[in-house]
């Protein structure tokens, strides 16, 4: 039998679903400050290139050291990130979390064009600070891509 959740709790797991939909559409957008403020002051965010490593291949501390990985999806001429499946486990003010996300990649270098297509998990901790939910630490997994010819 499922279990019956409480309005409060179903309104915590819509606004942690906003936060993560609001993660993609910002990096689509480019709205590197609007991504930025999705996560705490003292967040931590481990990326790792490789999701089987045992070792992120980098991790940044707070949030203004976001600034130039978010930056970075410049070099791209679009993207679009499309966010499926998630888990969350609620715990008052906090809450862990699993989301999977496709994200394409359009690079142009004049006549050329190319796609490349990302698996990604996030492992995801949010917190609830005065009232909204936030990204306390976000581990993004790329499980993996594909690179390919892309015709216009």
């Amino acid at each position: 039998m499922p279990k019956t959740i409480t309005p409060e709790e179903a309104a915590d797991r819509l606004a942690i679903r906003d936060l993560i939909d609001a993660y993609a559409h910002c990096a689509d957008r480019r709205d590197a400050a609007g991504q930025m403020a999705l996560f705490t002051e003292d967040t931590a965010f481990h990326v790792f290139m490789d999701s089987k490593a045992p070792e992120p291949t980098y991790v940044l501390h707070g949030r203004e050291a976001l600034a130039p990985v978010f930056a970075d999806l410049n070099q791209y001429r679009a993207t679009t990130h499309f966010n499926g499946q998630s888990t969350i486990r609620l715990e008052a003010n906090s809450a862990t979390g699993e989301s999977y996300c496709i994200a394409h990649h359009l690079t142009v270098d004049g006549e050329k064009r190319s796609l490349m297509i990302a698996s990604i998990r996030y492992l995801d901790q949010f917190v609830k600070q005065k009232g909204t939910w936030l990204f306390a630490e976000r581990k993004l997994m790329v499980d993996w891509t594909d690179t390919r010819a892309s015709a216009p």
